[in-house]
């Protein structure tokens, strides 16, 4: 389904209606440009699921984990490995992805090879001027 949002409030809003959709083990895979708004979209989501502590862009730490809500969530951001090959360390993603939780993977591309077998659903968030965005994302009705 496409959906447009004007707030960050509203992008989160619909990180909840996400999560709605989440099930233990699924990976959200979140493409879109820089400041495009991949964060707020999975800090609404970690709230819907009861994440209480900060949200923020793991860029520089590559991963994130959450506990303490209705699913362990891992927040991985990619942007600095885009270059990098799967095989140059394919265990990677190991620490992050559960059956018991979920990952939110920001940037990536480098890591849908090697999610094979998983579950994923796709979300794409656009720039749509000021604080608009165009999201992209599975309608709640295809995940059931």
């Amino acid at each position: 389904m496409s959906v447009a949002t004007g707030s960050a409030a509203e992008t989160e809003a619909l990180g909840a209606e996400l999560a709605a959709m989440i099930e233990p083990g699924d990976v959200v895979v979140i493409s879109g440009d820089v400041g495009a708004g991949k964060t707020t979209l999975i800090r609404g989501a970690c709230r819907a699921l009861g994440i209480e502590a900060p949200v923020t862009s793991p860029t520089f730490t590559i991963g994130q984990r959450y506990e303490g809500g209705r699913l362990p969530v891992a927040h991985l951001d990619l942007y600095r490995l885009e270059s990098l090959e799967a095989e140059d360390d394919p265990a990677l993603l190991d620490d992050y992805l559960g059956a018991d939780g979920v990952a939110f993977i920001e940037w990536p591309a480098v890591a849908v090879p090697s999610l094979t077998g998983r579950r994923m659903l796709a979300v794409r968030l656009e720039h749509a001027g000021a604080d608009r965005r165009r999201i992209e994302m599975p309608a709640a009705s295809a995940r059931k």
